[in-house]
């Protein structure tokens, strides 16, 4: 028992610490059990194939292909576009299209489909962006509430009750508990968000900006300070060359971002000539303007060896002969910000081997990094999680870049890029593949993970992934193996007694108050925990041990359970309580005592209505 309390204690302080991943915490644990005799080699490995394992599989798969077909997009660019201009349908339709999606997709996922589209409405509407990030994120979390399969911790206890030998609960057993979170979230968070989350007012803003006008971007990243200007003149020794020829970026560290040419294109970026984006294949000729970014030193490296000519660095040539100072604008091309996801492909990358220019025609402008900026030497900077990177492109590159979600999530698209569907063909495939999944398992067809795991594969069978590798991609590796190497932990703590232990400590500390107090008591234990590690962890530790206090004094353990699901999805007080907290963080510019404000107050009226209105849904 000693050994098993050691563990528990030593694996929740390294997840509150979070230095090292939570799968890796949960597998050295394990391994400490199996070590110290606690778990047999079968036991400790039997979460690993335990169903909730699997169903999760299958639920990662099945919701990448939602987003992927354009499904999910669609329907809630739809619910979203109901709101028009107005601020208080805006921000409901935000919220309830949120809460819808996060039903049926991981909340991590809703929040990287929904971010876009909810900065360009914003934007559109004039409206602080700020004031429906965070409750979007909290809205997720709500939705994931409604159904059995919308949040790791619903089939925690749900594997639990059947383990025990209880029924287990229905598709859609969850659905008054989400609603009523869903409603009393709604009636906190309008008045919250008002006071605490609208802190100044908008200035108007312009497509593609993440919540600041490209005015600012351009300002932020002192664009307009490390910008230079070549003009190429007859004399020039790079007449008729092509930019791969020239290997600019290699010999001088300087990146070309694009080519202005006086030919009476429409397309302007900076109030200048008509432009071409600066490719490999991009043949210089006379008259054009390179545009430069890098050291000044370099720069004029560059242009005395190749006899180009120094233009004024600050003022725009316009095709009038007119002339403006900074004065930038966008329409084809401009800037944007991309949040970088931790599970990122592009974590520990330099800049100069993604490929950003050759596969989306996109250049890397600057790198934001915990309130810093890199804007020199960037093909060498290697990528870091939550980085914002500022690219420069043609606002379709850019809005090509937000399909891909499990690598970066594109804040700053254009209302017409952002509210744009692309409905694949696929995608009518994909939506009644899943209605067919959540039939079988609300009409108990089929048992659940039976229906998840034939609904993925249909998925991918019926072509709604390009290929397998893709739906492989779109599992979180580091969930499932948490929650697999975590399960055998309730086994530990009930073969040692010391889940025993606890919930006596519980009982004979609450239960002589009532089952509404114990309830309550157990409720807000989770609800604290949640605030340092991750739900699902929460959840597999906190849900054995309400069990066995419910047994004890002899009341239904339906109520217990689901006050730790329950009290373990609705953290709101923290920005790393949940991945979808964080991950508006960045995007709305959120401080930590912005969470505690609007999160904390929300997070303990959500406690005392759940601890009331548990007993009558679900009777001791």
């Amino acid at each position: 028992m000693l050994i098993t309390f050691i563990v528990l204690i030593a694996a929740s302080v390294f997840f509150v610490w979070g230095k090292i991943r939570s799968d890796i915490v949960g597998l050295c644990a394990l391994v400490v059990l199996m070590f110290g005799e606690i778990l047999t080699p079968e036991e400790a490995l039997s979460g690993f194939s335990n169903s909730i394992v699997i169903m999760m599989i299958g639920l990662f798969v099945v919701g990448g292909a939602i987003f992927q077909t354009g499904l999910a997009k669609m329907i809630s660019s739809r619910l979203l576009k109901m709101s028009g201009n107005s601020e208080l349908w805006l921000f409901v339709f935000t919220f309830l299209g949120t809460a819808v999606i996060g039903a049926f997709v991981s909340n991590t996922g809703t929040v990287a489909l929904m971010l876009p589209i909810t900065v360009s409405l914003a934007m559109s509407a004039n409206m602080n962006v700020g004031r429906l990030l965070m409750p979007m994120a909290f809205a997720s979390s709500m939705g994931g509430m409604t159904t059995l399969i919308g949040t790791p911790p619903n089939l925690v206890i749900q594997n639990l009750l059947q383990q025990a030998g209880y029924e287990g609960f229905s598709f859609f057993s969850f659905a008054p508990v989400g609603f009523i979170s869903i409603a009393v979230g709604l009636f906190v968070l309008i008045p919250l968000s008002r006071w605490f989350l609208s802190r100044k007012s908008e200035k108007e803003r312009e497509p593609g900006s993440g919540g600041k006008t490209l005015r600012e971007l351009v300002k932020e990243y002192s664009l307009a300070e490390n910008l230079y200007r070549a003009a190429v003149v007859e004399s020039s020794l790079c007449v008729g060359k092509k930019l791969s020829d020239l290997e600019i970026t290699r010999r001088y560290q300087v990146s070309v971002l694009e080519i202005r040419r006086r030919h009476g294109s429409n397309h302007r970026f900076l109030k200048t000539a008509g432009q071409e984006m600066a490719g490999p294949n991009t043949e210089l000729q006379v008259g054009d303007v390179v545009y430069l970014s890098g050291d000044f030193t370099h720069v004029e490296q560059l242009i005395s060896e190749y006899r180009l000519k120094m233009v004024d660095t600050h003022r725009l040539e316009l095709a009038e002969n007119t002339v403006e100072q900074q004065d930038f604008t966008f329409t084809e091309i401009g800037i944007a910000e991309l949040i970088v996801m931790s599970g990122s492909r592009l974590v520990n990358q330099p800049i100069g081997h993604l490929g950003f220019r050759s596969s989306y025609g996109v250049n890397v402008l600057g790198i934001q990094r915990k309130r810093s900026y890199i804007l020199r030497d960037l093909k060498n900077q290697k990528v870091q999680a939550n980085d914002i990177l500022l690219v420069q492109g043609m606002w379709a590159d850019i809005g090509r870049m937000s399909k891909n979600t499990s690598d970066w999530v594109v804040v700053g698209q254009p209302l017409e890029e952002a509210a744009k569907v692309t409905l694949d063909h696929k995608a009518p495939i994909a939506g009644t593949i899943m209605l067919l999944m959540i039939v079988a398992m609300t009409l108990g067809i089929v048992p659940s993970v039976t229906a998840v795991m034939v609904a993925a594969l249909l998925m991918v069978l019926t072509g709604c992934f390009r290929n397998v590798e893709a739906a492989y991609k779109t599992i979180n590796w580091e969930s499932v193996v948490l929650i697999a190497s975590m399960l055998p932990m309730s086994s530990a703590l009930e073969k040692t007694g010391a889940s025993a232990i606890v919930s006596e400590t519980l009982v004979n500390g609450l239960g002589d108050y009532g089952p509404m107090v114990l309830l309550a008591g157990i409720y807000f234990t989770t609800s604290l925990l949640t605030m340092f590690i991750s739900n699902t962890a929460t959840a597999v530790l906190l849900a054995p041990i309400a069990m066995q206090s419910a047994v004890e004094i002899g009341v239904s353990p339906y109520p217990f359970v689901l006050a730790v699901a329950v009290a373990a999805s609705m953290c709101f007080a923290s920005p790393f309580s949940t991945p979808p907290n964080a991950l508006v963080m960045p995007a709305g510019h959120y401080t930590f005592m912005d969470y505690v404000k609007v999160g904390l107050p929300l997070q303990v009226v959500m406690g005392v209505v759940m601890i009331l209105l548990l007993p009558v849904l679900f009777p001791f």
